[in-house]
């Protein structure tokens, strides 16, 4: 892997690498999430998670299968999800030496200049002491009503914004996916992977539509692409099936879609 002097980094890890088909929780890819973020915060990188998967480990937590319709319930499963998540992640990143910080983000965080000012300060201050922060959306209080805008869409999305607020020169997502294919992989056999993606045309966005098992789909990841690409910054789109990938990614090889220009 190449050496980083304070390269800032945010990855995305999605609910499908975190909880398993089976509706329990992916303990040995949380692991190896976190050793791969140690290794790559020791080697100079200032990684930042931004992860899904609350109402998931909530579901798993009360023993249960099935996603309740009622946004208070949801919302009540993500407070319980949130709280097991962050002692998983805490637990499995104290194995290996290294604290881990939350921060939780509504839209309105991000928006107004002085909460924004503060969270970046948050994000400073833990990241120059090594500690990783884990992100994610505060859904027991994320609301949209009237002119009070709280909810991000998805999850890409604020790991987009994320990034660009704190200055990171990258963003991965890790998805149920290999890449950016220009027809839908499920749908189409002949479904061709796209490596490099220094502008999205109206083409791409076209074929997007329903690609991916995860809740935010192709659409929202494009959404964050496209965010990341006005920026002037990449976004890499690969399978997060073993986190190790993150390693490979930094070291430049040729895996899933790059979105922006260099290697």
């Amino acid at each position: 892997m190449i050496m980083a002097d304070k390269e800032r980094i945010v990855v995305k890890i999605g609910t499908s690498s975190l909880i398993q088909e089976n509706g329990r929780v992916n303990l040995a890819s949380i692991d190896r999430l976190a050793f791969t973020l140690v290794c790559v915060n020791n080697q100079g990188y200032q990684p930042i998670l931004v992860s899904s998967g609350a109402i998931g480990v909530g579901l798993a937590s009360l023993g249960l299968t099935k996603r309740p319709a009622e946004i208070a319930r949801q919302q009540a499963l993500a407070s319980i999800g949130q709280t097991e998540l962050m002692r998983i992640y805490s637990q499995r990143f104290l194995d290996y030496q290294t604290k881990v910080g939350q921060i939780l983000i509504t839209r309105d965080v991000l928006t107004f200049p002085v909460s924004l000012q503060h969270v970046i300060d948050t994000f400073e201050v833990l990241l120059a002491d090594k500690v990783i922060p884990i992100v994610n959306e505060n859904d027991p209080v994320a609301v949209d009503e009237l002119d009070h805008h709280t909810m991000f869409s998805d999850n890409d999305e604020l790991s987009a914004q994320v990034a660009v607020k704190v200055g990171a020169s990258k963003l991965i997502v890790l998805s149920d996916i290999d890449a950016f294919y220009d027809a839908d992989p499920h749908q189409d056999p002949d479904a061709k992977v796209i490596r490099h993606v220094e502008q999205l045309t109206p083409e791409m966005e076209a074929a997007a539509g329903g690609s991916g098992r995860g809740t935010g789909g192709m659409v929202t990841k494009l959404r964050a692409a496209k965010t990341m690409l006005a920026a002037g910054k990449q976004m890499i789109l690969c399978n997060g099936k073993d986190p190790a990938i993150i390693k490979d990614v930094l070291a430049g090889k040729e895996i899933g879609t790059r979105f922006g220009k260099g290697n």
